[in-house]
């Protein structure tokens, strides 16, 4: 019985594996639009599908960003200026795309655009500082998906949102991860909603990369601390904020800066004709984050306590 069940186990990975090979055809003659393309991921995913002969329209908070990406591809990618907190300027993207794809439509849209400040525990935040990272994060992927989603739906195409293993994984830095649990859960609605359309939506569960918004994180958590009230300050201790800086330093020194295993399975999310719900790009997200996620919340609760330092005025 048990030969039966691992060769029927072994057939379907086999049969997953093939179906995930095959790729889509004509993606010479595809636009895939992308957000956040100054740096990081964006950057790197931009140039990459520009080099396999994809239609690219990236799109950069700045000028200079644009134009440093241009001046690193081919006469096919196009750059436009775009912030994702401003509604107008989504609105004149989404003019621009239109432009750009005529009556192809957008094959790909990704959902790229995200920032990491503010990163600090609860009580260092306020309220200001929360909606400004959700506003990013999640209302903006939010606004920008509907905005382009009848172009994709035209072309029967991707939506592929960054989310992190802060979307599966609540421990640390709550704007950051409220967003990326916005992010999950936003897609696994839109998915199961455009499958209808012949729309598929992939998610992007990275684990740590050495990627700018990483290493905004260090200096966010300088700030609020130093921002922070003489109550909170007293009731967590320099000791306290000295030891968790010391491991947030760790966790980013310790991150890959290869960015590779990223912008390859975003690629895959567009190019393959089965791809997949959900990418773990990383061995630390593979090996680490994964299965700690799946564990009780008990056995994780005790797990932090043992890791991260205790305030000051701790039981």
């Amino acid at each position: 019985m048990w030969l039966y069940l691992a060769a029927l186990l072994g057939l379907y990975f086999l049969h997953r594996w093939y179906q995930e090979r095959q790729t889509v055809g004509n993606l010479t003659e595809k636009y895939v639009f992308i957000t956040g393309c100054d740096s990081g991921f964006g950057n790197l995913l931009a140039r990459q599908l520009d080099a396999r002969g994809l239609r690219v329209l990236a799109a950069c908070l700045t000028q200079k960003g644009a134009e440093q990406l241009r001046k690193a591809t081919s006469e096919r990618l196009k750059t436009t200026i775009l912030d994702v907190t401003s509604t107008e300027s989504m609105a004149a993207a989404t003019e621009w795309v239109k432009e750009q794809a005529g009556s192809k439509g957008l094959w790909g849209l990704v959902n790229n655009a995200g920032t990491s400040a503010p990163s600090a525990p609860s009580e260092w935040l306020t309220k200001d500082g929360v909606a400004r990272m959700i506003g990013v994060n999640f209302l903006g992927m939010i606004d920008m998906t509907l905005h382009m989603l009848p172009l994709v739906r035209r072309a029967r195409g991707r939506v592929v949102n960054m989310s992190s293993m802060a979307g599966r994984l609540a421990c640390f830095a709550v704007p950051d991860t409220a967003s990326k649990y916005g992010v999950e859960a936003f897609s696994d609605i839109l998915r199961r909603e455009m499958h209808l359309f012949g729309v598929r939506v992939s998610i992007i569960e990275p684990g740590c990369f050495k990627t700018p918004i990483q290493s905004s994180m260090i200096e966010s958590y300088k700030n609020a601390w130093s921002q922070a009230p003489s109550d909170i300050k007293e009731a967590y201790g320099q000791r306290y904020f000295e030891r968790s800086l010391k491991l947030l330093k760790f966790f980013f020194f310790t991150s890959s800066s290869n960015f590779q295993p990223v912008t390859d399975s975003i690629e895959h999310a567009l190019t393959s004709c089965s791809p997949r719900i959900r990418y773990c790009p990383g061995w630390d997200a593979k090996l680490l984050y994964v299965p700690l996620s799946y564990l009780p919340d008990s056995i994780f609760d005790f797990l932090w306590r043992c890791i991260w330092p205790k305030p000051a005025q701790a039981m």
